[in-house]
């Protein structure tokens, strides 16, 4: 007997895309967290890339805000160690 193929709502679809696009996991990973076939979810970001609604673009500002996010973090890091040795100098100067 033959068997029947599931069929998907289109939310369903673009949900599993954007899971793929935004966060950057790899298809078979996010296939296999929603239960789906690999190959389908594959040919859904590809038909996606290709129609322009789950661009390259979007990684690319994704992985932008990454590196800034690195940055502001290395950034807070070195000033809180500055606020630090301030305090503590500030202690010694006061007595």
């Amino acid at each position: 007997m033959a068997e029947r193929r599931r069929k998907f709502d289109p939310e369903f679809r673009e949900g599993a895309v954007r899971i793929v696009t935004e966060t950057g996991k790899p298809i078979a990973e996010v296939a296999t967290d929603l239960g789906i076939n690999e190959t389908t979810l594959a040919s859904w970001v590809s038909r996606a890339r290709r129609a322009g609604t789950a661009s390259d673009g979007e990684s690319d500002q994704l992985e932008r805000l990454r590196r800034e996010n690195a940055q502001l973090k290395r950034d807070n890091k070195e000033l809180v160690m500055e606020r630090d040795v301030l305090k503590r100098g500030m202690v010694l100067w006061v007595k």
